[in-house]
């Protein structure tokens, strides 16, 4: 018997899942992207919108459901793409038969997260079609096209992150400085020159910021102390935090310089950022702009910061006499204890951290009007040899507190350092590219290391020096300034005097108080 084979027709749309002579539409949805906010995108934007919205309506067979879209979002994944998402949850939710989009680039720069949203889309049997290079999802040659396309789309946009990195890199080279001014106090930009300016009104809160931490406030207080007064924050919030205080404290932007490139991106598609911990060139400039805090001031600042954290004890700001009291005993630091909290009897002593820790102390405790009234004795015997201290004093900065050498070393030892690092670099491209022997090579390479590590070393002694001894000159100018200010001895406590004069006072076991002050001298009240 001869064979015979009969065509059954299909009967059932493999789009639609409805009977073919079904005169039911296909739901079509599109989807727009512009990567960047800039007005000459914006065209471009609202192009693809009205262009996708009339071509849909215009097909008897579709149905228009809605255009999605993003406006200034990159589409190296789909993280942050609200319209993305939302048209794929639709598209899931069984609202979507058909997705349509200019092309590939225009979807997903990211093969992983193409390639992802297209398999979820085809197994429930929705299909997109990318208009620039004709491919339908659904059609069996689809997937392969998707796989080329994305990768080159992903190929293109590690091209295009390459090309803005290096650009960026180069704008720092060449020294042109760039910041969030909208975030940044203190700081703005200038609308007719481009540069940097100063903010009159938030540079005095910049000031007080930095004058209330020389005075021995902590950030945590300081940011009390602000919220308190009613002073916005950076981003224009009322309440400050620590955080934010010490990262002001610390920003070398308020002294005129900029650090350029403390973080760069480590993955294009993820757009993740990580701190510049040495993997990337760093460039420092000094004397970009107008400085709100002198350089002095900031090193000064920069030495206290670090000395507080040093040694491991915890420092207090709660008061202007917070480690600022000093045990003659042990030479640890009085704190601050409450008596009869409760009652009209209530009373703040100092007494020696350690007293009862340990081996006690023969200290006495002292009241804060005792330290007040040995600091005004003891400054009104200062200012009564006005005249010879402050003689004393510009000799010491003279002398002593002169960097000129210092600086002429660092600037040897940078050269050094440069010369190095561009050898190294060398002889690892050779070793790269030429065959030689490898224990010769890295004989080579450990010398140079090691002469960079130990002028490194040295290089960080001597800017360390430096700082130390520029911020050791401002305080005593400051002592000065302060001293020449001030006519005849005080009747009373100053707590702008104390604040930039005294270094600290010392407490005797039969309650002698000996101050302390910034040039080193000691006065017994």
């Amino acid at each position: 018997m001869q064979r015979k084979v009969t065509t059954i027709p299909a009967t059932i749309s493999r789009y639609t899942a409805s009977p073919i002579n079904s005169t039911k539409k296909r739901r079509v949805a599109g989807y727009a992207r512009v990567s960047t906010d800039h007005e000459d995108q914006a065209t471009s934007y609202e192009a693809q919108v009205d262009y996708y919205t009339n071509y849909i309506k215009s097909r008897e067979d579709w149905e228009f459901v809605a255009i999605y879209t993003d406006e200034g979002i990159s589409a190296t994944n789909t993280k942050k793409r609200e319209g993305f998402k939302a048209m794929i949850a639709d598209a899931l939710a069984g609202k979507i038969d058909l997705i349509i989009t200019k092309s590939v680039s225009r979807f997903a720069r990211n093969t992983v997260d193409s390639l992802t949203t297209v398999r979820k889309l085809k197994d429930e049997g929705i299909e997109i079609y990318f208009e620039k290079e004709n491919i339908w999802t659904l059609d069996s040659k689809g997937e392969l096209l998707i796989t080329i396309m994305s990768s080159l789309a992903q190929e293109e946009s590690r091209s295009i992150s390459e090309n803005v990195t290096w650009g960026q890199r180069k704008r720092m080279a060449d020294g042109k400085v760039s910041f969030a001014y909208s975030r940044f106090l203190g700081l703005d930009k200038d609308k007719e020159t481009g540069k940097i300016v100063v903010n009159p009104e938030q540079a005095e809160t910049v000031r007080l910021i930095f004058k209330l931490f020389l005075e021995g406030m902590t950030p945590h207080s300081i940011a009390t102390e602000l919220t308190k007064r009613g002073i916005k924050t950076p981003g224009g919030k009322d309440v400050w935090n620590q955080q934010t205080v010490r990262r002001m404290l610390s920003n070398e932007k308020y002294k005129g310089d900029a650090l350029l490139q403390k973080e760069f991106t480590v993955d294009f598609l993820q757009k993740k950022m990580k701190k510049n911990e040495g993997e990337v060139p760093q460039y420092y400039v000094e004397g970009n702009h107008e400085a709100i805090i002198s350089p002095a001031v900031f090193d000064m600042v920069q030495a206290e910061l670090a000395k507080r954290t040093k040694g491991g004890t915890r420092y207090s700001g709660v008061s202007i006499f917070s480690n600022k009291i000093k045990c003659a005993d042990c030479g640890s630091f009085f704190g601050s204890k409450v008596w009869h909290s409760t009652d009209q009897y209530r009373k703040v002593i100092y007494r020696c951290n350690r007293k009862y820790n340990g081996e006690k102390c023969n200290t006495p405790h002292v009241t804060e009007d005792e330290v007040k009234d040995a600091f005004v004795s003891a400054y009104n015997q200062l200012v009564s040899e006005k005249a010879d201290i402050i003689a004393n004093v510009e000799i010491i900065l003279r002398t002593l507190c002169v960097t000129d050498d210092l600086q002429e070393e660092k600037g040897k030892l940078e050269e050094e350092m440069a010369v190095l690092v561009e050898m190294t670099q060398n002889i690892m491209v050779e070793n790269a590219r030429v065959a030689q022997d490898q224990d010769e090579y890295q004989k080579r390479y450990d010398r140079l290391v090691n002469r960079y590590d130990t002028a490194k070393a040295r290089y960080d002694e001597v800017v360390s020096a430096i700082s130390e001894k520029e911020a050791q000159g401002e305080q005593l100018a400051n002592f000065i300034r302060v001293l020449k200010k001030q006519d005849g001895i005080i009747r009373e406590f100053d707590s702008s005097l104390w604040g930039c004069m005294v270094e600290f006072v010392t407490v005797g076991r039969n309650k002698e108080i000996t101050v302390t002050f910034r040039d080193g001298r000691e006065i017994q009240a």
